[in-house]
């Protein structure tokens, strides 16, 4: 098939680079422009997509949005059989939509019609959702609302959003070149109207670890916000990362520092993190941390 690719960050490339192990003639790849970056934050860098397009051969095409002039011409003129989508970061005109004939097909990361929207892997682990998965969907004018295709599931438990975002995408890549290897034994299916949930993007207040909460919540806000932002707490004016945590058994005033090697009252139990990172420092265990920076028992946090 002759296919339009639109996707941008990592969870995008394993379908990218299945459509063209199939044999698929990927004649574009949109992607969100190349954003400030590298080490000094200065330079332009090109997303994860443009640069595997890129290494394919592919052009790229990076518009800031449809309403440019031509920009939708341009996509038509491609005369597609079908647009892929992967986390884009686009809306899509109708126009685009149709232009395609087969319309756009979109891998979105969760079991529709739960978790629309935005930040589906993130809330999905910080609901401590049993399963999720990932659909093949038709694409319509609404947030995540149209016909899915073929779907896959997986289990939650344990999963940082990380590990759950590389699992999800090489399913969702082996799922459309199975639909686009014969659309017609996979018809799109309207989704349920019930169950709808939408998955609001992360804000940067809740990052910041409350104590107050369950221990099993604060853990699934640690595995939800890994590898980024990064659940944190703040000591001595510094501010602490928690990319791993274990649950224990533990009772005090939320936030207290239980003993010596830093368990944490919360609301309910008590958590203890196992890995965790200061700021412009790597990721370390709890034990190096506490040998640079301790953080004695009684201390509020």
């Amino acid at each position: 098939m002759r296919i339009i690719f639109m996707g941008t960050p990592e969870f995008a490339v394993p379908t990218l680079d299945a459509l063209v192990a199939a044999g698929h003639d990927v004649v574009a790849a949109y992607s969100q422009p190349p954003r400030p970056g590298g080490r000094r934050g200065r330079e332009l860098v090109p997303s994860a997509v443009h640069m595997r397009a890129q290494w394919h051969g592919i052009e790229v095409r990076t518009p800031v949005s449809f309403r440019e002039d031509g920009a939708v011409a341009a996509l038509a003129a491609l005369e597609a059989d079908v647009a892929v989508v992967a986390a884009y970061g686009l809306i899509l005109p109708q126009a685009v939509l149709d232009a395609p004939r087969l319309g756009c097909l979109n891998v979105h990361g969760s079991l529709l019609p739960r978790w629309r929207g935005a930040a589906p892997i993130q809330r999905a682990i910080m609901a401590g959702d049993a399963e999720t998965g990932v659909g093949i969907m038709q694409m319509e004018r609404g947030l995540d609302t149209g016909p899915v295709r073929l779907e896959g599931r997986t289990r939650c438990a344990g999963k940082t959003t990380g590990e759950l975002t590389a699992e999800l995408a090489a399913m969702g890549a082996a799922l459309m070149v199975q639909v686009l290897a014969d659309p017609d034994a996979h018809p799109p299916v309207a989704q349920p109207d019930e169950g709808v949930t939408y998955a609001a993007k992360i804000a940067k207040e809740e990052a910041r670890i409350d104590f107050a909460q369950p221990a099993i919540e604060i853990d699934r806000l640690v595995d939800a916000l890994n590898p980024a932002p990064g659940a944190f707490f703040e000591c001595g004016g510094e501010r602490i990362k928690v990319l791993r945590a274990d649950i224990e058994g533990g009772r005090g005033v939320p936030g207290e520092v239980l003993d010596d090697r830093l368990l944490i009252a919360c609301g309910e139990d008590a958590i203890r993190p196992v890995q965790v990172k200061r700021a412009g420092r790597g990721e370390m265990g709890v034990d190096e941390l506490l040998r640079g920076f301790p953080i004695a028992a009684g201390t509020r946090l």
